[in-house]
């Protein structure tokens, strides 16, 4: 048994299905949900621009269980440990924000929209941190859920938008699939054999 009352099978186990369900949701969101309606920019660019504002939901979304990570991490009384992870996913931020901004100057925006758009991105850190903190005794188990969900929508994202080639080879979502799958064997394999 690990620390958390887990054993290294069990923590893979979680960590893969909530890698998978990100991947789902995000691909479903890519499937049905309205993105497009955000195509704004250089004429021309509607795809392009869909992949943009994927990635920025994506980006935007995966900060949210990092900072609960910080809050969980304070919430634990370790001040030291606070520290470190707040500062390790600070300095990781900073080219996500980057990249961001550069994201909504691809489509055209100027700089204060493309700094507000990071800015934003990152606003929801605080809130999963003030969130994480209060909850850290509640829900111990909830924060692997929430790091994996995030991790498998960037994933997907990365993955299927951001290098396009993976699905235009497969003529499909079987890439995807597969790829996923893969990752999570791969993943599985490597925590619970250590």
């Amino acid at each position: 048994m690990q620390a958390g009352g887990a054993s290294p099978a069990a923590a893979a186990g979680v960590m893969g299905a909530a890698v998978l369900i990100g991947a789902t949701v995000i691909g479903l969101m890519n499937r049905f949900a309205p993105v497009d309606m955000l195509a704004i920019g250089p004429a021309g660019s509607r795809d392009l621009s869909r992949r943009i504002w994927l990635f920025i939901i994506a980006i935007t979304l995966h900060n949210f269980p990092e900072g609960a990570a910080v809050g969980v991490s304070f919430g634990g009384g370790d001040l030291h440990q606070g520290l470190s992870t707040a500062l390790g996913i600070g300095i990781q931020n900073m080219p996500e924000g980057l990249a961001v901004s550069a994201a909504m100057a691809t489509l055209g925006y100027g700089r204060w929209p493309a700094f507000a758009a990071a800015l934003a991105s990152g606003l929801v850190e605080p809130v999963g941190g003030l969130i994480g903190a209060s909850v850290v005794d509640l829900l111990p188990g909830a924060l692997p859920w929430g790091l994996g969900l995030a991790a498998g929508a960037m994933i997907y994202v990365v993955t299927a938008e951001i290098i396009p080639e993976t699905r235009e080879k497969s003529k499909g979502e079987g890439s995807m699939i597969g790829l996923m799958i893969g990752l999570v064997g791969m993943m599985f394999l490597d925590i619970a054999l250590g």
